[in-house]
């Protein structure tokens, strides 16, 4: 693999820095590309080349797969339920960044394009209860995803498909399921589940008010994957030969009052829980069907809830504390 040429889109954010440094590990050269300023990228590899770029235009796209050998698309505007569910144009705009990307790849000859697919583009009717079957693949037809960002996901999954069949270009497409860990966000508005119910109780803790707002009545499951997992499932897929879109998450359900449980066990407190019902809170339940990952690669991602949720409090208690001290952040929670 030495001197291959990795093009990470979205390389500064979460999944993008971490999977930057997994590249550089392996011997790749890695060149990331993002729209935000150098300052709010959330890790920087000084051995890569850094681009500070908005992949929306075809130009840069193309000057991004120049001399390449691998694509990890993984630039989207997005963030947790809170953000999709109040931004679905800004979501859909993303399918701009996914064509021109594809259109790039394919003239760029560039040998193994990877698109960074969602649970989000699965069939609404069937997340409709908290004890919820899990998700198999084929569950993403009849199309009713969620909408805006969901779709902007399952268009682009068929763009990915045809130009594979039509142009022979080597894609291949994971679903994630609600990948965390440290590194992520954590405040602000966009961050998801994990690590918006750590800031809360790491809050809670610091300030010695006892209680915490929970979007929706707490019984809503998901399934969450710590970031190894995601960064192992990344790279075996897009060298695998599996062709078709392919769940990427733990099968581990959980409820957010459950996660709630986790998190007050680390802080070593019970607070008291007052339920937002009007918040945004997405499907009833969603979890993963990971009989096809363990067909293809004989490996799932296995980091247990409560082992990655450790390392992401620590780490989000580190950057609460740097950030805020024992004040109250004043960040959406």
């Amino acid at each position: 693999m030495s001197g291959k040429l990795a093009v990470i889109g979205g390389g500064g954010g979460f999944i993008g820095g971490h999977l930057a440094r997994r590249m550089l590990d392996r011997g790749f050269r890695v060149r990331s590309v993002d729209i935000k300023p150098l300052e709010e990228w959330y890790q920087v590899h000084p051995e890569a080349e850094n681009v500070v770029a908005d992949l929306k235009d075809k130009d840069n796209c193309y000057r991004a797969c120049q001399g390449a050998d691998e694509v990890f698309q993984l630039a989207a505007d997005m963030g947790g339920m809170g953000f999709i569910e109040n931004n679905k144009a800004l979501c859909m705009l993303s399918v701009l960044t996914n064509t021109h990307m594809l259109m790039a790849a394919k003239d760029c000859n560039i040998s193994r394009f990877f698109y960074a697919s969602s649970a989000c583009v699965y069939n609404a009717d069937k997340q409709t209860n908290a004890d919820v079957t899990a998700l198999k693949e084929a569950d993403a037809y009849p199309a009713m995803p969620e909408d805006g960002y969901g779709w902007e996901k399952l268009f682009s999954e068929r763009m990915c498909r045809h130009f594979r069949e039509d142009f022979g270009l080597h894609t291949r497409v994971a679903r994630f399921h609600n990948v965390y860990g440290p590194f992520g966000t954590w405040d602000g508005g966009r961050e998801k589940a994990p690590a918006a119910v750590c800031r809360k109780v790491i809050q809670a803790k610091l300030t010695g008010n006892h209680s915490i707002e929970i979007w929706g009545d707490g019984e809503q499951t998901r399934s969450f994957m710590y970031i190894d997992d995601c960064l192992k499932g990344i790279d075996s897929i897009t060298h695998s030969d599996i062709l078709e879109p392919i769940n990427l998450g733990s099968s581990e359900l959980v409820s957010i009052n459950q996660l709630v449980d986790i998190v007050e066990g680390f802080a070593g407190l019970k607070l008291k829980r007052n339920y937002n019902l009007d918040a945004p809170k997405g499907v009833r339940g969603r979890n993963s069907d990971n009989t096809l990952i363990r067909k293809y690669l004989n490996w799932e991602p296995s980091v247990s809830l409560r082992e990655g949720m450790k390392k992401t409090y620590d780490w989000i208690l580190g950057e609460y504390q740097a950030t805020y001290g024992n004040k109250p952040a004043t960040a959406t929670v």
